[in-house]
Protein backbone atom coordinates (compact mmCIF):
# COMPACT_ATOMS: atom_id res chain seq x y z
CA UNK A 1 0.00 0.00 0.00
CA UNK A 2 1.30 3.45 -0.85
CA UNK A 3 2.39 5.73 1.97
CA UNK A 4 -0.17 8.39 1.07
CA UNK A 5 -2.95 5.82 1.46
CA UNK A 6 -1.65 5.02 4.95
CA UNK A 7 -1.60 8.71 5.80
CA UNK A 8 -5.14 9.24 4.50
CA UNK A 9 -6.40 6.27 6.50
CA UNK A 10 -4.63 7.57 9.62
CA UNK A 11 -5.98 11.09 9.05
CA UNK A 12 -9.57 9.92 8.62
CA UNK A 13 -9.30 7.86 11.80
CA UNK A 14 -8.07 10.94 13.72
CA UNK A 15 -10.80 13.14 12.25
CA UNK A 16 -13.54 10.94 13.72
CA UNK A 17 -12.81 12.77 16.97
CA UNK A 18 -14.81 16.01 17.17
CA UNK A 19 -12.02 18.05 18.81
CA UNK A 20 -9.44 16.82 16.29
CA UNK A 21 -11.80 17.71 13.42
CA UNK A 22 -12.36 21.21 14.81
CA UNK A 23 -8.62 21.85 15.23
CA UNK A 24 -7.93 20.50 11.73
CA UNK A 25 -10.60 22.69 10.13
CA UNK A 26 -9.45 25.78 12.04
CA UNK A 27 -5.86 25.23 10.87
CA UNK A 28 -7.02 24.69 7.29
CA UNK A 29 -9.19 27.80 7.37
CA UNK A 30 -6.34 29.92 8.72
CA UNK A 31 -3.98 28.58 6.05
CA UNK A 32 -6.55 29.12 3.29
CA UNK A 33 -6.73 32.83 4.12
CA UNK A 34 -3.19 33.36 2.83
CA UNK A 35 -4.74 34.05 -0.55
CA UNK A 36 -2.53 32.06 -2.91
CA UNK A 37 -4.27 29.63 -5.24
CA UNK A 38 -2.98 26.48 -3.53
CA UNK A 39 -4.07 27.50 -0.06
CA UNK A 40 -7.52 28.61 -1.24
CA UNK A 41 -8.60 24.99 -1.76
CA UNK A 42 -7.22 23.82 1.55
CA UNK A 43 -10.38 24.40 3.56
CA UNK A 44 -12.54 22.55 1.02
CA UNK A 45 -10.19 19.58 1.09
CA UNK A 46 -10.17 19.63 4.89
CA UNK A 47 -13.96 19.80 5.00
CA UNK A 48 -14.15 16.85 2.61
CA UNK A 49 -11.75 14.86 4.81
CA UNK A 50 -13.82 15.59 7.92
CA UNK A 51 -17.01 14.64 6.07
CA UNK A 52 -15.48 11.34 4.97
CA UNK A 53 -14.25 10.61 8.48
CA UNK A 54 -17.58 11.33 10.12
CA UNK A 55 -19.88 9.15 8.07
CA UNK A 56 -19.10 9.92 4.44
CA UNK A 57 -20.08 12.46 1.82
CA UNK A 58 -23.42 10.78 1.11
CA UNK A 59 -24.50 10.87 4.74
CA UNK A 60 -23.42 14.50 5.10
CA UNK A 61 -25.26 15.46 1.91
CA UNK A 62 -28.45 13.93 3.25
CA UNK A 63 -28.05 15.59 6.65
CA UNK A 64 -27.30 19.00 5.07
CA UNK A 65 -30.10 18.66 2.50
CA UNK A 66 -27.65 18.99 -0.39
CA UNK A 67 -27.41 16.72 -3.42
CA UNK A 68 -24.64 14.11 -3.07
CA UNK A 69 -23.16 14.77 -6.51
CA UNK A 70 -23.36 18.50 -5.92
CA UNK A 71 -21.53 18.08 -2.62
CA UNK A 72 -18.76 16.03 -4.22
CA UNK A 73 -18.36 18.79 -6.80
CA UNK A 74 -18.44 21.57 -4.20
CA UNK A 75 -15.75 19.91 -2.08
CA UNK A 76 -13.50 19.08 -5.01
CA UNK A 77 -10.25 20.91 -5.65
CA UNK A 78 -12.01 23.00 -8.28
CA UNK A 79 -15.12 23.44 -6.15
CA UNK A 80 -16.68 26.82 -5.59
CA UNK A 81 -19.46 26.25 -3.06
CA UNK A 82 -21.97 28.91 -2.15
CA UNK A 83 -21.87 30.33 1.36
CA UNK A 84 -25.22 28.69 2.12
CA UNK A 85 -23.76 25.29 1.21
CA UNK A 86 -20.75 25.77 3.49
CA UNK A 87 -22.94 26.87 6.39
CA UNK A 88 -25.25 23.87 5.85
CA UNK A 89 -22.28 21.50 5.87
CA UNK A 90 -20.73 22.99 8.97
CA UNK A 91 -24.05 22.81 10.80
CA UNK A 92 -24.67 19.23 9.65
CA UNK A 93 -21.27 18.27 11.06
CA UNK A 94 -22.29 19.79 14.40
CA UNK A 95 -19.71 22.59 14.15
CA UNK A 96 -19.83 26.37 14.52
CA UNK A 97 -18.06 29.01 12.48
CA UNK A 98 -16.43 31.77 14.50
CA UNK A 99 -14.18 34.62 13.57
CA UNK A 100 -11.87 36.15 16.13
Amino acid sequence: MAKSKNYQKWLLEKLKDHDEAVAYLNAALEESLKGDEESQYLFLIALRNVAEAQGGIGALAKKAHVGRESLYKSLSEKGNPKWHTLVSLVMALGLNLRLS
